[in-house]
This record gives structure tokens, sequence and C-alpha cells, in this order.
């Protein structure tokens, strides 16, 4: 299992937010850059990073700190927020990014998806954000009818990467990841899922690997790496152990 520490962009500073609401917003690095060297620094092999500000607005909005990021690390990256064309898939996958997550279009442009997959492939992750069950769009300011399921069926033969599943009503309030969602959407598709939302301890992780099912990839952790409940190297010893069992 790949654990995938996050770096969310605001303003150009590391945050992390309550269920994805800005004015929740707390900064625990005023360096992306720096901040991503320490991930590289402690072991991880990916990070995951999010444009807050670009979610919202619809647009890449913090580039420079992007920029910033992929100069200092060699580590894969996976960007998502503001990403919805393919000038802008284009763009920031010929920057060095790893791989785009794509959101808010999966749901209203999937046709844009399949073809960025096409081009693209092993490059592009579906981003199934989650409200109350239902997908969650424009930076999660609005909800569907589509469950994630729903969702990833649509892209199950495009080749995308993989869907990463986010439980919003649980993002950044530490009270632990959705293991039963996550679970049965990973044995619903035959894309690789990777888990997102509320992650509080290294008890989570346990329980994701405990639930022994090879279609989920990782797990995005956020604010419990940084406010030092999860250890680093104690977290990717587990993942280490469980991958060669």
């Amino acid at each position: 299992m790949i654990l995938f520490p996050a770096i969310d962009l605001k303003d150009g500073r590391c945050v992390r937010l309550q269920r994805g609401l800005m004015n929740t917003a707390t900064v625990f690095n005023d360096d992306p850059a720096a901040q991503a060297k320490s991930f590289a620094d402690a072991g991880f092999q990916w990070l995951h990073c999010v444009d807050l500000n670009g979610a919202f607005e619809g647009r890449s909005v913090n580039a420079e700190a992007v920029a910033a990021i992929r100069s200092a690390i060699d580590l894969p990256i996976e960007l998502g927020g503001g990403i919805r064309d393919m000038k802008g898939i284009a763009a920031w996958l010929e920057a060095g990014i790893t791989r785009v997550i794509l959101g808010t279009v999966a749901l209203t442009n999937p046709a844009l998806v399949k073809e960025a997959a096409r081009a693209f492939p092993g490059q592009i992750v579906v981003g199934a954000d989650a409200k109350g069950g239902k997908i969650a769009t424009e930076g999660w300011a609005e909800t569907s009818d589509l469950s994630p399921v729903d969702l990833g069926k649509r892209f199950e033969d495009a080749g995308v990467a993989a869907v990463l599943y986010t439980d919003v009503d649980r993002d950044g309030l530490l009270t632990g990841v959705n293991v039963a969602a996550t679970a049965a959407l990973a044995r619903s598709l035959s894309i690789p899922v990777i888990a997102s939302g509320g992650v509080s301890a290294i008890g989570d992780i346990e329980d994701l690997i405990a639930v022994n099912e090879p279609n989920i990839e990782g797990v995005v952790v956020g604010r419990a790496l940084y406010d030092g409940r999860i250890n680093p190297a104690m977290a990717l010893k587990l993942c280490e152990s469980e991958h060669n069992i």
C-alpha cells in the first residue's frame, strides 16, 4: 500500500481544511517546497498535492508553489485542483507532474477524462469526492446525485490510473478513514482505488490493510502527519511489511 503525504495549497501555503471548507484552513507551513522535501527525506515514495484555490476557481492558481515543489523533490507527484481542460492537463504533465487528478470534469465532462486517459496512459486519476455518499464537485461546494461507484463505472475501460476516493464528511477531522466505503468501491471496480479523508492514526492504515483488498492502491495522509499523530517511519514500515507478506 502506497502512503501519499498530502500538501494542500491555499494562497501559496500548506494548509489543512475541515470538510473542504476554505474558512477552516489551518496553515502548517509557509514553504510548500520545504514541506515536500521533508516528506521526501522521511522516505515517502509519492506526493499528493491539491491546489485548493484552483478547485474553487476552476483554474490553476498555485502554479508557482507547485513548480517550486516539483523542483525541490524527485518523487512522483499527483496533482489536482482546477485542472479542467486538455491544455491544462498537458501543461502539468509536461511540467513534470506524474499524474493529474480530474474531479469536477469527471462528472461534468467524462468525455474529456476519457480523451485524456487515451492521450496520457496511466497518468490520469479520477477524483471521486463524496458528501453523504454522493459525488461533490466545484471544490466540494456542489453535490450531485451520483455515487462513487456510479462515477467509477463510467471510466472502467477508459485506462485511468486510479480512482481517488475522498470522504469529504471526514476530511481534515481526524475521525478515521472510511474503510468500509473504500473497500466496497475497490471491490466494485477494476480500477485501483486510493483512500482519502479522515486518517487519524496508524490504526487507520492497519484497518485498510486488514481488509485485504488488493485493489486498494494506497491512502492519502494529511493532518495526522502534520500534527504528529502518525510517525512516518512507523507507517512506512507497516506498508512495507504488508507488501512483503
